[in-house]
């Protein structure tokens, strides 16, 4: 009687022991879960945080955006308007400029008869000074004197030919002189509208270059502003991408939280499970020879396959559930 109830002790006290065993090892595997936990609720705190700061940055930008692209418009209606300001300038310009081209034409050939003229009044002048050559009153008198002493004095024939030919050629100067007068007239009002559609003409050339100094001005500014608005999509883009990226850390932080849950859950049960077997039940449930080699097998290949998802998630790829379990469940039931 008494070896039957040592038999019965001594079958259970590895029973108690390995469910001490057991225990411990639940107890272990649960407090790592618990650190693993706490760095991923961390980490997923920082990773929002992150987004926080970035969507705030986006907005600015955007703010930033805005205001340069209204600055931007400004300035083209600016361009536009300078722009149809010097389409109406050249136009002004063209109109005036054919006739400043014809009044100079003109006043060159003018100049060029006046030329002529004056030298055919100034032959056979003699010593006399130009300003006598080109006084109408004195050679009318000497004209009309010359004619007065053909026609009242007795002269040889030699002194009334010489006077004769005096008086044609007087008489020629005289008709020279007056078409010099008539064209000089005719020259001076030429040469007082050429003078006014000069001055025009170089005020016109003045404004072009006021006005293309501000077209030049607001392209440098419009310059300015676009490399500015493409250097902050530049930035936006930046950010977004980091936001994006802090998200999709955010899931996969979230796949491995639950995958936490999912083994705290499996461990909890399991341990409900052992204190619900009595010793002798798991007696009569030891694994007989064969199974345990089964078993063996079975956790080689379930190491491997563990292997290959703890180097997946260490790369930062995503796992799929059945990973996670891999990774977080227990290792045998």
């Amino acid at each position: 009687m008494v070896q039957e109830q040592n038999s019965g002790n001594q079958a259970t006290a590895p029973s108690a022991a390995a469910s001490g065993s057991a225990t411990k090892k639940d107890n272990r595997s649960e407090n790592s879960i618990d650190s693993n936990q706490k760095t991923l609720l961390d980490f997923k705190k920082s990773l929002i945080e992150e987004q926080k700061v970035g969507e705030s940055q986006i907005e600015k930008i955007n703010e930033s955006i805005e205001e340069t692209k209204k600055i931007i418009d400004e300035e083209r209606v600016k361009l536009e308007a300078e722009r149809l300001k010097l389409k109406q300038i050249n136009e002004v310009k063209d109109a005036d400029y054919a006739k400043f081209t014809e009044l100079k034409t003109s006043l060159i050939e003018e100049r060029k008869r006046m030329k002529t003229l004056d030298t055919k009044a100034s032959s056979g002048g003699g010593q006399r000074s130009r300003r006598d050559r080109y006084n109408l009153s004195n050679l009318t008198k000497a004209l009309e004197q010359i004619e007065k002493d053909i026609q009242t004095k007795k002269l040889s024939k030699d002194e009334e030919r010489r006077l004769v030919l005096k008086s044609k050629e007087i008489a020629t100067r005289l008709h020279a002189l007056k078409v010099i007068h008539k064209k000089e007239d005719t020259y001076k009002s030429l040469a007082t509208k050429f003078d006014d559609i000069k001055g025009k003409m170089n005020d016109i050339f003045d404004q072009k270059a006021d006005v293309g100094k501000v077209i030049g001005k607001i392209k440098s500014n419009l310059d300015e502003l676009l490399n500015k608005r493409e250097e902050l999509y530049e930035e936006r883009r930046g950010v977004i991408h980091r936001v994006r990226e802090a998200g999709a850390k955010i899931e996969m932080v979230d796949t491995q939280l639950n995958a936490i849950e999912f083994k705290k859950n499996r461990i909890q049960h399991s341990s409900e499970r052992q204190r619900r077997y009595s010793p002798e039940r798991k007696v009569r449930h030891e694994i007989p020879q064969d199974k345990m080699r089964k078993n063996r097998e079975n956790q080689e290949l379930w190491n491997s396959l563990k292997e290959v998802a703890m180097k997946k998630m260490s790369s930062g790829e995503k796992l799929t559930f059945d990973e996670m379990k891999l990774i977080y469940a227990e290792e045998s039931d």
